[in-house]
């Protein structure tokens, strides 16, 4: 893929500096490696899970990374942590059936996204605050552009991660159902869901931890799988994980586990024990249920 990195900007600005950071990734520079790993995760992704024009090329990056045996050959949850990266990719991408209309909007205006983006990339910090400000709402619109970018890529991305799936180590498989349940939300992948939704029950069913098995419930439940199973589990944690499906609004046993989770977002956090709740809850709608306050529980 050629990219013009110098034409796409990230959190911080013109992207030009994004291929460095991910190549310090497989160097032996400590320091620079440092800064790239923070560069991927703070940078080339919006907070609240929205793509920048960054973000596309970024994950076809990412997706190669998984397979480079210079990426962290002593440092094996780095890899689990390009598949999270993955997974926010799909949440980025996931438009549902609104894809055709958002893509003909952003197309009516496309020389306008242009000019719009080179005025950016020319403007200082303050030049560009101002121009999300500037009320012609075509910042957002470029943004709908980069979310396109990503889901036209989301397929590759998909077939990338499959393998994942059947890695010797449990984490990993771990992380790769959850990239699974969200990038195989694409209409492109809606005969292959109803395998997959089988083989991430099945994995939930002989995973070890509560963590491993409350993730994988997060991702059956994204594909629309029945997590009824795990309702009863004695653990909280799945428990809350499991009643998460919109599809289960109404069930009387899933919304008691959800009223006990909104009851104490805390307990159902510390009920995975060291390790954090499932990975999805670093990311929104998730992340909101461990707020303190009101919210509501399923996506």
């Amino acid at each position: 893929m050629n990219v013009e990195w110098s034409r796409l900007f990230h959190a911080g600005g013109p992207a030009g500096d994004t291929p460095r950071h991910l190549a310090a990734l497989l160097g032996d520079d400590t320091r620079a490696f440092v800064d790239g790993y923070s560069h991927l995760w703070s940078t080339t992704l919006r907070r609240e899970g929205r793509a920048w024009p960054a973000t596309a090329p970024t994950a076809l990056i990412v997706v190669d990374l998984l397979d480079d045996p210079l990426l962290g050959p002593d440092d094996p949850s780095l890899r689990d942590a390009m598949l999270v990266y993955l997974y926010a990719v799909g949440i980025a991408a996931d438009f549902g059936d609104h894809a055709a209309e958002l893509r003909a909007r952003v197309g009516e205006r496309t020389s306008e996204l242009r000019s719009w983006t080179d005025d950016y990339l020319s403007a200082d910090v303050n030049g560009r605050s101002r121009m999300w400000q500037d009320g012609t709402g075509l910042g957002e619109l470029v943004l709908d552009q980069a979310a396109l970018a990503c889901f036209d890529l989301v397929p590759t991305l998909l077939q990338r991660t499959l393998p994942y799936l059947a890695s010797k180590r449990a984490r990993r498989r771990t992380c790769a159902a959850a990239a699974i349940g969200s990038l195989a939300l694409h209409p492109s992948a809606l005969t292959q869901r109803s395998a997959l939704v089988e083989q991430l029950m099945s994995m939930a069913r002989t995973a070890e931890s509560p963590y491993d098995v409350g993730t994988i419930l997060v991702a059956i439940g994204h594909l629309g799988g029945d997590t009824r199973p795990w309702l009863t589990d004695p653990h909280e944690g799945v428990r809350g994980c499991a009643a998460l499906p919109p599809d289960l609004a109404g069930d009387d046993t899933a919304d008691r586990a959800l009223l006990e989770l909104a009851r104490s977002p805390r307990a159902f956090g510390e009920s995975f024990g060291d390790m954090a709740p499932p990975l999805q809850f670093q990311f929104k709608p998730y992340q909101d249920l461990l707020a303190p306050g009101p919210h509501t529980a399923r996506r």
